[in-house]
């Protein structure tokens, strides 16, 4: 198969010692490409130097939520620049966290929808992290995505590892966005997650490793790589009662329909 992790934190120290060997490893189990979300401006350029090196790689930049803290108006045009690179597919990873006490949700706000403004202004799709912040998260992005261009509408983004219950599927599903799984969907413990993706559409789901965390179930407890996004897969077909290349194939089909890859 030829798939694709949406989301894998690739530049993490957790592969300085191996990482063309995971990136071997990966392309062996038919990843063939992979998106490095950014969590702040230097892991945007360490993102950014690894798509330069590695063929199949694209990345987002943007600060994530627990990184907002010092979020100033100043960061936005270092975040333009950086988008303008070939290989920058989105912004990303951008949204609310609740669970971490890192930045006041004032500034959370600040960051989130200033960044969302430079989404819509490059035309590019979104990353959104949300993490207990489900209704403030959506209720932003549902203003947001009446007013867009065109070439958006169709695109806006993912809301990755998705962890929400039904209901807020059903709203994000309602605004256009896709939908992300990742390992904890083979958890024992996971039948809210799976009832969400056994009722997301196959032409909105996205699969993500989220790595070197959230390692799927058998290999829960070591480090995540790509490769193990098959295991996901297998997971999500099972669900929908499909063959796991077709599967596959779905999953394929909407990355390089929402990132344009």
């Amino acid at each position: 198969m030829d798939l694709i992790d949406t989301h894998c934190h690739f530049n993490f120290e957790d592969y300085d010692q191996d990482r063309d060997h995971v990136w071997a490893e990966s392309q062996a189990a038919g990843v063939r490409r992979l998106i490095i979300p950014a969590v702040d401006i230097q892991t945007s350029h360490e993102a950014i130097a690894l798509a330069d090196k590695y063929e199949g790689i694209y990345v987002a930049v943007g600060i994530h939520p627990n990184s907002t803290a010092e979020f100033d108006e100043d960061i936005i045009p270092a975040i333009r620049e950086l988008a303008s690179h070939r290989k920058v597919v989105a912004i990303g990873e951008i949204g609310l966290d609740y669970y971490w006490d890192k930045s006041p949700k004032s500034q959370q706000f600040r960051a989130f929808e200033s960044q969302l403004a430079l989404a819509r202004e490059l035309e590019l799709p979104v990353i959104i992290h949300n993490r207990e912040a489900s209704d403030d998260t959506l209720a932003i992005l549902e203003k947001w995505a009446k007013d867009l261009p065109n070439s958006l509408k169709s695109r806006l983004g993912v809301l990755h590892s998705f962890s929400g219950d039904v209901s807020i599927a059903k709203r994000a599903l309602a605004c256009g966005f896709y939908l992300g799984f990742t390992g904890p969907i083979t958890y024992k413990n996971a039948d809210e997650m799976r009832r969400v993706a056994t009722s997301t559409p196959v032409n909105r789901i996205l699969v993500e490793t989220d790595a070197p965390f959230l390692t799927p179930i058998p290999h829960r407890g070591k480090r995540n790589t790509p490769a193990y996004i098959p295991i996901i897969v297998d997971r999500l077909a099972s669900l929908h009662n499909i063959p796991t290349e077709e599967m596959g194939r779905y999953t394929t089909e909407n990355a390089v329909k929402l990132f344009q890859l």
